[in-house]
Order: C-alpha cells, then sequence, then structure tokens
C-alpha cells in the first residue's frame, strides 16, 4: 500500500492546482475516505475509477466541503481549503457538477447559464458557450424539464464554464446517456481541456475515461490504491479488471 501511494504522489510534476494529502471524510458517524492522496496538475484531465462505494463522490464532495467532518489538507491553487466553506470553495475557483445535475426545472436554458455568479476571470461568455454546445444554442427557450438527459449534463456543465470556475469536479457526467451523447460528452471534455481548463472525473467506464483522461486514480474502500497513466491503460487491463470487477 505504501509502494501504491508513494507512486500516484510521483506521478506528476511540478505544481498542482489542487493538492489533496490524507484526507478524511464523514457523513455523521460513518467514516468515508481514509487518507486520500491525489493531484491534479493544471490544463489536466483526471479520473476517480472505483466500484461503487469506492468514495468517488464523497472525494468531490469533500473537495467542496459538502460532507461532514473533513480532516487533512486540499490545497487548491497553493491555499488551503479543507476549513473553508462550501460558498467560499467555489468562489475560489472550483465548480462541482453533481451527478444529478442540478438543474432549475422552471428556468429555460439561457436563464439556467445566466443564474449563477461569475467568480473569476476566464470563463466563457454565452456566444462561445452555445459555439461549444449547438444543442443548447437549439433549445435557449427551453425550460429545464423539456431537456434530455444529455442536454441537462451539457447545460449543467457550460453553466460552470461561464463562471470562470477553473477547475471542474464532475460526477458521472455519462451515466444512463445513449452512447452518441457519450462522445458528445467525450468531445466536449477535450474541447474544455484544449481551452485551459481542469478537470477531475468521476467514472465508471474506463473505455470512455480512456478517451478524455491524462491519468486515472483508482480508489478502493475509501483510500486510493493506484495510478495509471493513460498510456499505461492497456497494458494495466488486468489489475484493473481485479479493482474494478469488470
Amino acid at each position: 500500500m505504501a509502494e501504491t501511494l508513494e507512486r500516484a504522489r510521483s506521478g506528476t510534476a511540478g505544481a498542482a492546482l489542487l493538492e489533496v494529502r490524507n484526507l478524511e471524510a464523514w457523513y455523521g458517524e460513518s467514516h468515508i475516505l481514509h487518507g486520500v492522496d491525489i493531484d491534479v496538475m493544471p490544463g489536466e484531465v483526471v479520473t476517480l475509477l472505483g466500484r461503487n462505494g469506492a468514495g468517488k463522490t464523497t472525494t468531490l464532495r469533500a473537495i467542496m466541503g459538502l460532507t461532514g467532518k473533513r480532516s487533512g489538507s486540499i490545497r487548491f491553487e497553493g491555499r488551503e481549503t479543507v476549513n473553508l466553506r462550501s460558498d467560499i470553495i467555489g468562489r475560489a475557483g472550483i465548480g462541482y457538477c453533481p451527478e444529478e445535475r442540478g438543474i432549475f426545472a422552471s428556468l429555460n436554458v439561457t436563464e439556467n447559464l445566466m443564474l449563477p455568479p461569475v467568480v473569476k476571470p476566464g470563463g466563457l461568455d454565452l456566444g462561445t458557450i452555445y459555439k461549444l454546445f449547438p444543442n443548447l444554442k437549439e433549445r435557449a427557450s427551453s425550460q429545464g424539464t423539456k431537456l434530455s438527459g444529455g442536454e441537462q449534463q451539457m447545460l449543467a456543465i457550460a453553466r460552470i464554464l461561464r463562471t470562470g470556475a477553473n477547475l471542474l469536479l464532475l460526477d458521472e457526467p455519462t451515466e444512463g446517456l445513449a452512447p452518441v451523447i457519450v462522445q458528445q460528452i467525450g468531445a466536449m471534455i477535450r474541447e474544455i481541456k484544449e481551452r485551459g481548463f481542469t478537470v477531475l472525473l468521476v467514472e465508471q467506464n474506463f473505455r470512455f475515461a480512456q478517451t478524455v483522461a491524462d491519468r486515472h486514480y483508482v480508489m478502493e474502500h475509501g483510500r486510493v490504491v493506484d495510478m495509471v497513466r493513460n498510456e499505461e491503460l492497456n497494458a494495466s487491463l488486468e489489475r484493473l479488471h481485479e479493482y474494478l470487477g469488470v
């Protein structure tokens, strides 16, 4: 275990945009995370892989301050955030897209996009967003309840891009979507990476993750147990099958 964690720590070079060390997290009396260590470099797409219940979503929520008790260290752009409220963390430039997406059903697409405040420079304007997401431009006047699952996912991500947040935490963005929509989500993630955004992505489907990510952390029982570079993924399939049970 110690060798695996050291490999994860040494898998990057330079200053991390997000640095998580010895992160512990609880929901009430339930101790979920047990010393999670991850780094995300500027401009990377990094995935958290693991079976259901491994602690992937809790890791994202803990980074955002949305769990109960937390301990350890979470540094974003060099600033310690583990004791900050979630609203302050969001204003620092971390955007969170939960699995349930959080679209306001009574608002149309444009209203949903314009609702969150701009937190820092560098966000995309509405015209750029509509070029990046032509489906949303076509549905600009449609209420949230009228959107498909894929359109809701695109809207949830696009909403973050407008705020200027430069680190996106995406929880299962392809869950339940048709293959053609999954391909569109993949193309969108690659595009926003090219634009300089950084992504930490929870994903069950490592085949999809392979098309978008630079590195993959594997979680088991609330711990990081391995780190695999994307170019090593095919050579690591045997141990990934063991971890993921696929």
